[in-house]
């Protein structure tokens, strides 16, 4: 066996003839380098650290060092990195106007939620929430294999944390992969750092678990702003309502006009469009409430400062299509007439 080149590729080469020739799980050459890189930095890191408790103890210099090798590790790892050039577009997952809710205000128990991902790539085919006494846990449903780990955190805090603390993908039984990952609240962009199999680098993506896909009696009372909450006495109001969805190309009138009746609530949505049939809300069919001009519909509000789901279809197009939308109605804006 003839290894040339330097004293670490000896190693590496040397582990991997090994490994191979001793029928134990193969790795890549890279794996091996990885492995070694991360050996050699945590020695240097380790013989810093001793020669600061050598000193004494007294703080300044030997912290000073100890601290300096651990901002350099990730540095060390900068080949396992994928830049920007080696990713497609990154699609922007966080909303105007998103508050984060936190685990606390979610009941026990297990929901298909829809989790939205800053990569094309980072498919997620099906994603399931357990929330367990405040804390939450995301399984995702990959649409493929190419992923060998994933760790909650950047590329660089990935590269320097132990293998142990990778999550390793478990395969359901339709032999889909699956990863769990931790969630700190819904509506808030978390880093997740996804390793790919064939390319051997850690690819930053961002996720997130939106709101609006629970339902809503998923939230713990008192978490959602609703007619009873506010008070609001039977009569005419406005409020401003914002819109997210669609192809952006398209916007609704605001102020809308709300009505509370019998305590229940309704505003009129006015959409900058005549080409607008019918709305849905929560699978009922809304139609429109005028005869000309641009589309109009009365609908339910059962909560506000939350986003909404809904379904405006549009007959623009050669022919109807359902498109999905989010209203947000902001309580604080709401004036009598």
């Amino acid at each position: 066996m003839n290894h040339k080149g330097s004293s670490g590729e000896y190693r590496a080469a040397f582990l991997f003839d090994y490994a191979n020739e001793a029928g134990q799980p193969a790795l890549t050459r890279k794996g091996y380098m990885m492995r070694l890189r991360k050996w050699l930095v945590t020695a240097v890191l380790c013989g810093a650290m001793t020669a600061g408790m050598l000193t004494g103890c007294s703080g300044g210099a030997g912290n000073a060092g100890a601290e300096a090798t651990t901002a350099k590790n990730a540095e060390d790892y900068s080949d396992m990195i994928a830049s920007s050039d080696e990713m497609i577009d990154v699609d922007k997952v966080v909303e105007e106007g998103m508050v984060p809710i936190p685990g606390d205000k979610v009941k026990d128990g297990t929901y298909e939620v829809v989790l939205a991902s800053s990569s094309a790539m980072f498919d997620v085919t099906k994603c399931n929430l357990t929330v367990d006494k405040g804390q939450m846990t995301a399984e995702m449903v990959m649409s493929g294999t190419g992923y060998r780990y994933v760790y909650p955190g950047s590329p660089e805090e990935a590269v320097v944390a132990d293998e142990a603390d990778y999550i390793k993908p478990v395969e359901n039984k339709d032999g889909k992969h699956t990863f769990t990952i931790p969630v700190n609240a819904l509506d808030e962009g978390f880093s997740c750092a996804a390793f790919s199999d064939r390319k051997e680098k850690w690819y930053a993506r961002t996720l997130l678990i939106r709101a609006d896909s629970l339902p809503i009696d998923a939230y713990k009372e008192g978490v959602l702003t609703t007619v009873d909450s506010l008070n609001l006495e039977d009569g005419e109001y406005t409020v401003e309502v914002s819109m997210t969805g669609g192809s952006g190309r398209v916007d609704i009138q605001t102020p809308a006009d709300l009505k509370v009746e019998d305590g229940v609530c309704t505003a009129t949505i006015v959409w900058d469009s005549e080409f607008y049939d019918y709305m849905l809300v929560d699978g009922e069919k809304y139609e429109p409430v005028n005869d000309g001009g641009n589309s109009a519909f009365e609908i339910p509000v059962k909560y506000f400062d939350f986003a909404m789901p809904v379904v405006g279809d549009t007959t623009k197009m050669s022919t109807p299509h359902e498109i999905d939308y989010a209203l947000r109605f902001d309580s604080a804006s709401i004036k009598k007439k």
